[in-house]
């Protein structure tokens, strides 16, 4: 005796070993026993053999047009036994044979589009809309993956479907996985043995890698445009957009400025005043504040951007370029102003600090490539040995006394200086598709006489703040970690009680909040940002995470022009020191690479590696140990 049964959803056939009852014991064509349950026996024959039965039922079955038994048979719910018999043998008075039965069995338990499974060997008819809509879907995945298949092919032959050219941005930053495209593009890939970034460039749907890199960027955070709408509007609409400018008293200085030249939005500059056996030091910061009002729109532009983003050879500013040119401290205009200032003894002793919004004149904008020559180590050596120290400059004198106060600003926050540490940053100089870096040593002069004043600036007006109970946002640092605060806190980083970050206004939404809290406080009235203010912390919340993903960005641009800069000097071999580990520093380019193949050697061991491969795209950089130097 032989069974056909149902068994893990398959239709199978074979022959009856035991027989118990409510199971059987039965052997499938291919030799496998099995225990099958009575209830799963669909029917019982005797011949042909198993495997006959089931190879003539598949084939039988193939014949067996689903559409059209559909259309034949006449009752809504039936068995399997009588649509074989009324298919096979109503006309011929006869009963249907076990293929015949087995195939429509098999047929109809194929195709749950036209009938609907209802108990063991029983079925429905689909209703006709049912079955009009699965058929609508069965064409349109057939059109789909026609259509998948044509774009995949194009795209292996380095072609771009038209169809796919808009979708360029998302399929390559933030593909929707379900999409025709997407599938199309992975299949491609897949065959072709390449990534997505490789494949669409050898399309022509990336210029190069910095595009792919960049353009990652601007998808995820500049999608409308980089633009900015007052950057097509007449002469008079910033003045429109402006608050009125408070009458503002002009100071008694001549202030400047000190940055690289590629800056143009100047936040702050310096003065010195001599001041019987001491000086008044002067930090001046740029203040938009007076001139973008909360609310406003200029503030909602600022608002929506939170910070500029600096990359190498480019950037994108958090407000648009009439109003950094406004506002910014440029050489021979007399500028709104919050002003810091610190009387100081010869030995640079603070004496006293006032704070004042007001008026500046700036006289010079010095540059850092300029300046650095007369500012280094060696430099200022030779100054303090002069009779009269000074620096060898224009503005020697003032020089001088910033660097001596910067000192004794570092030493009061416990800190040592970096000079001579050997280590180094770099400036990337980009001109086309060529990279130049120029090192600067960790720590120079310049960077410390700059940063101390700033420091000093942010943790001065925070402490002011503080102690007035006028809210602001904090920068702190506890536990190694650092964070942004509402709660007037420690940076012990830095060595400082309390931290904000004011000095640069025209470049990061906080300092524009916090000045604005700082020129209330200043002039003796209510905060713009009262306690518990929603949109200030509102903003800070938004400004932490826009500041990190655009310093992340910056780091991935410096990573592939670090690796362009490898390629661009043909290097076969690089040098470098182990920092722990396989972890090696490069020389002469910032990166910091992993090499597996280095062994167990101290820290602060120069190697030797050879360059194996450069991938742009994916920021790969494959390096082999080749020595240890002496």
């Amino acid at each position: 005796m032989n069974v056909f049964y149902e068994e893990e959803g398959e239709l199978r056939a074979g022959s009856v070993l035991a027989d118990n009852t409510t199971s059987l014991q039965v052997e499938a064509p291919h030799g496998k026993r099995s225990k099958v349950k009575a209830a799963n026996v669909l029917f019982r024959f005797e011949a042909p053999a198993p495997r006959a039965l089931v190879d003539d039922a598949k084939a039988l079955a193939d014949t067996l047009d689903p559409g059209f038994l559909w259309e034949a048979i006449a009752a809504d719910e039936f068995g399997f036994d009588d649509a074989a018999s009324e298919y096979f043998g109503a006309a011929a008075g006869k009963t249907a044979t076990p293929v015949e039965r087995a195939a429509m069995l098999l047929r109809l338990h194929a195709n749950p589009m036209y009938f609907y499974k209802r108990g063991k060997g029983l079925y429905k008819r689909a209703p006709a809309e049912s079955l009009k809509a699965a058929l609508a879907g069965v064409e349109r995945r057939r059109r789909e993956a026609e259509q998948q298949a044509q774009w995949t092919a194009a795209l292996v032959r380095g072609e771009l479907p038209e169809a796919m050219q808009p979708l360029v941005p998302s399929l390559l930053h933030a593909p929707e996985k379900q999409s025709l495209a997407w599938k199309a593009l992975e299949a491609a890939c897949a065959e072709t043995g390449t990534s997505v970034p490789h494949l669409m460039q050898r399309c022509g749907a990336i210029a190069s890698a910095h595009d792919f890199h960049y353009g990652r960027f601007l998808f995820e955070h500049f999608r409308a445009g980089i633009g900015f709408a007052l950057d097509t509007a007449g002469p008079d609409a910033l003045d429109a957009l402006l608050a009125p400018m408070p009458a503002l008293e002009t100071a008694a200085v001549a202030a400047f400025s000190i940055d690289d030249t590629a800056t143009t939005e100047i936040d702050d500059a310096f003065s010195v005043q001599p001041l019987g056996s001491g000086w008044r030091i002067g930090v001046h910061i740029a203040a938009p504040s007076l001139g973008i009002a909360a609310g406003s729109a200029l503030d909602e532009v600022a608002l929506s951007r939170l910070s500029t983003a600096y990359f190498p050879g480019r950037k994108i500013t958090m407000l648009p370029d009439a109003v950094v040119e406004r506002f910014t401290l440029a050489t021979g205009r007399t500028l709104p102003a919050v002003s810091l200032y610190v009387d100081v003894d010869a030995d640079f002793t603070v004496r006293s600090t006032r704070s004042a919004v007001e008026a500046v004149q700036i006289a010079d904008n010095l540059r850092l490539e300029h300046l650095e020559p007369c500012f280094t180590e060696a430099a200022l050596a030779r100054a303090a040995a002069l009779p009269d120290p000074r620096v060898d400059h224009p503005r020697g004198r003032e020089l001088w006394t910033l660097w001596g106060f910067a000192q004794k600003l570092q030493a009061l926050r416990g800190k040592q200086a970096e000079t001579g540490s050997g280590r180094v940053e770099y400036t990337f100089i980009v001109e086309g598709d060529r990279i130049t870096l120029r090192p600067r040593a960790r720590g120079a002069p310049l960077d410390t006489l700059v940063a101390e004043l700033m420091i000093y600036a942010n943790s001065q007006w925070g402490g002011e703040l503080a102690r007035a109970q006028v809210p602001a946002i904090y920068r702190a640092q506890s536990s190694g970690k650092v964070f942004m605060t509402t709660v007037a806190s420690p940076h012990q980083g830095l060595g400082v009680a309390h931290y904000t970050w004011a000095s640069s206004p025209l470049r990061r939404m906080v300092d524009l909040i916090n000045q604005r809290q700082i020129t209330s406080w200043i002039r003796g009235e209510p905060p713009v940002y009262p306690a518990g203010s929603e949109a200030m912390l509102a903003a800070m919340r938004s400004f932490e995470l826009t500041y990190e993903a655009y310093a992340e960005a910056q780091r991935t641009l410096e990573r592939y022009w670090s690796l362009v800069w490898i390629r661009q000097q043909a290097l076969e071999t690089i040098e470098g020191e182990v920092i722990r580990d396989n972890l090696v520093r490069l020389s002469g380019v910032p990166v910091v690479a992993r090499v597996p193949s280095v062994p167990e050697l101290p820290p602060g061991t120069r190697v030797r590696l050879a360059v194996d491969r450069i991938d742009l795209y994916d920021l790969l950089l494959d390096l082999t140990f080749g020595e240890a130097l002496a």
